[in-house]
C-alpha cells in the first residue's frame, strides 16, 4: 500500500507541473469541443494531433491525448441532450431520455447530471485502474471468442427493446441496422457485400454518418415540417441546477454506471458499450419504469457515467497486456510505440513514472472537466432559445458539414440524407431508431467473434457449451430469448381460467344481487310496516 501511495504521489508531482497542467486543460477542452461536433470524435482528433504530441515530452504528449479521449466522452452528451445528435457511440443511449428532458424544459438538470456523472465515473474508474489493473487484466483474458459472441448476442437481445413499444418493430429496426453494417467488403474473404457495384460502398457505412442520419436528420425534418411552436423559447428560463430529488435519483445510477462501465471497458471492443448495458439495468431497477423514454433522469445519469468509466476500464488491457480495445486506444498504442514504449506486462515496472503521471493526470483532468463544463450548462441551455427554423436548419447544415469532413466527398453527405429520410419514415410509423444504431455497432464484433469461435473449434457448435463461463452465457441467452414467450403463454393460460378468488368474488356478487332484489320485491308489497299504509290508516282514524 505504501508503494502504491508513493507511486501515486510521484505521479501527481509530475502531472501538476505547469506545462503538464496546461496540456491537461487543453486536452479536456479540445475533447469537449470534439465531442460536441458530430462526425469528428476522439479518434479523428487524436489522429490529427499525433504529430503535435511527438514534439512534446512523452508524459506531456500522452496527457494531452488522454485528456482529449475522456473529454470527448462528455462532450458528445451535450448535443445528444440538446438536439438529439449523439457525438459518439456511447452517447446514443443518452438521446433516449436526455432529449425528452430537454423537450420538457429540463435540459439544465440533464446536462448537470451528465457533467457530474462524468466526474464521478472518471474518478472512480481511475481509482479502480490504479488498484485493480493487474488482477482484472487476467479476468479479461478469460473471455474467449465464444464467450464474446454469446455476450454480444445477449446484449443485442436485451437492448433490442430499450424504449418499450412493439418488440417486432424493435427487432425489425435492429435487423435493419445489422444489414447496413454488412455493407462493404467481407472481413475474411474481401468479397464485396451489398455494395450494388459501387466503389464508394466498399468501405461500408461510417457509424457517424448513420447515427447522425437516424437521430439528427429525422428530428430536424420533424421540427421544420411541423407546425411552428414557441415551446422551445421558454426552455432557457428553467433552473439549470439539480434539485434534491434529482440528486437522490442520480446518485445510484452514477455509482452503478461507474462500476458497470469500468468492467465492460475491460473487454476489448466493448469499452464504448457500457452505456448500452447501463440503460436496461437502470430501467429494471427503477420504481418509475414508465418514465423511461419520456425523460427519466436515471436514463441520463447511468449511461453517461458508464460511458466515461469505460475510458479507465479500456486502459487496463492496454497498459497491462498491450491490447487496445477500441480504435482510439489503438491510436494511443501507436503513440506509445512511437515514443519507444511497449505496452504490456512490463510497462508498469519499466515506465512506472510515466504510467502514474498519466493516472494522476486523469484525476486532475476530471476535476478540470467538471470546472470547465458545469458553469457552461446555462450557456448550453441558451442555445434552445434559438427559433426552431434557425436551430434545426443549422443542425442540418452542421451534420452535412460533419458528414463531408469524414471523407471529404459528396457521397458521404448524400448517403447521410438518404438514411435520414429512411429514419424519418421509421420514426413516423413507430419504428424505434436506437436499435438500428445498436445493430450497426454490434454486428461487426458479433460476426468476428462467431467466425473466430468456429475457426478455433473446427466448425463444432459445441464450442458454445465449452466451459462454465460459456455455458452460463448460453443458458442466459436462451432464457432471455424464451422468457417473454413463456410469460405470454402463462398470462393467456391464467386469463382463460378464472382463479378461485374470482369465483368467490362472483358468487358473493350473485348473493348480494339476489338479496338486493328480494328486498326490492318486499318493499313493493304492502304490509304492516309499509309507510304509506300506516299514514292512510292514521288519516282515516283521525277523521
Amino acid at each position: 500500500m505504501m508503494d502504491l501511495l508513493s507511486n501515486l504521489g510521484g505521479g501527481f508531482a509530475e502531472a501538476l507541473s505547469p506545462i503538464n497542467l496546461l496540456f491537461a486543460f487543453l486536452g479536456v477542452l479540445i475533447g469537449t469541443m470534439v465531442g460536441v461536433i458530430p462526425g469528428i470524435g476522439p479518434t479523428t482528433a487524436i489522429a490529427l494531433l499525433i504529430p503535435v504530441s511527438f514534439t512534446l515530452d512523452p508524459v506531456t504528449g500522452l496527457i494531452l491525448l488522454a485528456g482529449i479521449y475522456y473529454g470527448a466522452m462528455y462532450g458528445g452528451s451535450i448535443t445528444s441532450i440538446l438536439i438529439r445528435t449523439p457525438g459518439e457511440i456511447g452517447n446514443v443511449v443518452t438521446t433516449l431520455d436526455g432529449y425528452e428532458m430537454t423537450k420538457r424544459g429540463r435540459a439544465g438538470p440533464a446536462l448537470a447530471t451528465a457533467a457530474i456523472g462524468s466526474f464521478v465515473a472518471g474518478t472512480l474508474s481511475t481509482l479502480m485502474l490504479m488498484l485493480l489493473a493487474p488482477m482484472l487484466a487476467s479476468v479479461a483474458v478469460a473471455f474467449g471468442s465464444n464467450a464474446y459472441f454469446l455476450l454480444l448476442m445477449l446484449a443485442m437481445m436485451m437492448l433490442s427493446n430499450l424504449t418499450g413499444g412493439s418488440r417486432l418493430k424493435s427487432a425489425i429496426s435492429m435487423v435493419f441496422g445489422m444489414s447496413v453494417a454488412v455493407i462493404g467488403l467481407d472481413p475474411a474473404s474481401s468479397v464485396p457485400r451489398m455494395t450494388l457495384g459501387s466503389l464508394q460502398l466498399t468501405d461500408g457505412i461510417n457509424f457517424a454518418i448513420f447515427a447522425m442520419a437516424l437521430f439528427a436528420v429525422p428530428e430536424a425534418l420533424r421540427n421544420l415540417t411541423g407546425p411552428l411552436t414557441q415551446s422551445q423559447a421558454n426552455v432557457g428560463k428553467v433552473r439549470v441546477s439539480m434539485s434534491r430529488k434529482d440528486w437522490r435519483r442520480s446518485a445510484g445510477p452514477w455509482t452503478r454506471g461507474s462500476f458497470l462501465g469500468f468492467f465492460i471497458g475491460l473487454l476489448p471492443g466493448m469499452g464504448t458499450l457500457g452505456s448500452f448495458f447501463s440503460y436496461p439495468l437502470e430501467r429494471r431497477l427503477s420504481k418509475r419504469k414508465n418514465e423511461f423514454g419520456k425523460g427519466a433522469i436515471e436514463g441520463v445519469a447511468g449511461p453517461e457515467a458508464a460511458n466515461n468509466a469505460g475510458v479507465g476500464g479500456g486502459l487496463v488491457p492496454l497498459f497491462t497486456l498491450g491490447i487496445p480495445g477500441s480504435p482510439t486506444l489503438a491510436l494511443l498504442f501507436f503513440v506509445f510505440t512511437m515514443y519507444g514504449l511497449q505496452p504490456g506486462p512490463q510497462l508498469m515496472q519499466q515506465e512506472s513514472t510515466l504510467i502514474w503521471a498519466i493516472i494522476a493526470s486523469m484525476y486532475i483532468g476530471n476535476v478540470l472537466l467538471l470546472i470547465l463544463n458545469l458553469p457552461l450548462v446555462g450557456a448550453f441551455v441558451q442555445l434552445l432559445k434559438i427559433p426552431d427554423v434557425k436551430l434545426y436548419g443549422g443542425v442540418l447544415a452542421f451534420v452535412a458539414l460533419g458528414a463531408y469532413a469524414l471523407d471529404f466527398n459528396i457521397f458521404g453527405m448524400g448517403s447521410m440524407f438518404v438514411f435520414g429520410v429512411i429514419g424519418y419514415g421509421m420514426q413516423k410509423y413507430g419504428f424505434p431508431l436506437a436499435p438500428a444504431v445498436i445493430g450497426l455497432v454490434l454486428e461487426p464484433m458479433t460476426e468476428r467473434a462467431l467466425r473466430r469461435s468456429l475457426q478455433i473449434s473446427g466448425g463444432d457448435p459445441m464450442t458454445f457449451l465449452d466451459g462454465p463461463l460459456v455455458t452460463t452465457l448460453s443458458i442466459l441467452f436462451v432464457l432471455v430469448l424464451l422468457l417473454p414467450l413463456l410469460l405470454k403463454i402463462i398470462r393467456r393460460w391464467r386469463g382463460s381460467r378464472p382463479s378461485t378468488l374470482d369465483q368467490v368474488r362472483e358468487s358473493a356478487e350473485r348473493q348480494i344481487d339476489g338479496s338486493a332484489a328480494a328486498e326490492h320485491m318486499d318493499a313493493d308489497q304492502p304490509g304492516d310496516n309499509d309507510t304509506s299504509t300506516r299514514d292512510l290508516e292514521y288519516e282515516q282514524k283521525k277523521e
